[in-house]
């Protein structure tokens, strides 16, 4: 379903990402791990046409996407949850839920797909009309994805969904990730927590310095004894 293919990203004078090729089928999940300053927030901020790629080629079904404007991507089917889960602080959950469907002209269809996420979520439909800044870190990670889902993507790229949550809502979190996969989104997530997201992925690759080090079987990079030193304390 995506494939990235020998992609170079630099920042000015700094090559950051380095001939870097991934791929993920329809129905995985698969992950991209490392340590903070690795390049993955960067490689899918460039999926999502956020960040320019300097060469190489980033595919959606065979169809090179590299130059399309990051708002053209989600119409392709892609979804997107940022690091940080950036939700529109000062707009209600049901607000914030609607500028996710912001692109679907019929209009009832998209109170469908909002009512959807409500379904996966119930805390979101008990805060609808809560200010998004005053709900807690995991009710806002809720938030993000459900804004994400809205569009009914066939892909979820995910950045980092365990940052800055306490250790019940992360493990909350990825949890539905899961249950999103095996409901049949495909994800790519990117992630420090390597502990947790081994253990829901099909596949994983190791970033290291913006270079994939290492490509295996989620099951086998947790045997990795380079891979549990590195990044699952030993």
């Amino acid at each position: 379903m995506l494939e990235i293919k020998e992609v170079d990203i630099s920042y000015g004078e700094m090559s950051v990402i380095k001939k870097v090729s991934l791929e993920v089928k329809e129905g995985e999940l698969v992950t991209v791990i490392g340590a903070n300053g690795a390049g993955k927030t960067t490689l899918i901020k460039a999926i999502m046409g956020i960040k320019d790629i300097t060469s190489g080629e980033i595919l959606l079904d065979g169809v090179d996407i590299s130059k399309l404007p990051p708002w053209k991507r989600p119409e392709l089917g892609i979804g997107y949850v940022p690091e940080g889960r950036r939700v529109f602080p000062n707009l209600t959950v049901d607000e914030n839920l609607r500028m996710g469907a912001y692109k679907v002209k019929d209009k009832v269809k998209a109170r469908a797909s909002i009512e959807k996420v409500y379904g996966m979520f119930p805390v979101l439909k008990e805060r609808s009309t809560q200010l998004a800044n005053t709900m807690s870190g995991g009710e806002q990670q809720m938030l993000a994805i459900g804004r994400a889902l809205v569009l009914e993507p066939r892909i979820l790229l995910i950045d980092e969904i365990s940052m800055g949550l306490m250790p019940i809502l992360v493990n909350t979190s990825f949890k539905i990730i899961k249950e999103l996969n095996d409901a049949g989104i495909t994800v790519l997530i990117v992630e420090q927590n390597a502990n947790k997201v081994l253990k829901i992925a099909h596949r994983g690759y190791v970033l290291e310095t913006g270079t994939i080090a290492i490509e295996d079987t989620a099951k086998h990079l947790m045997e990795n004894d380079t891979v549990r030193k590195a990044y699952l304390g030993g």
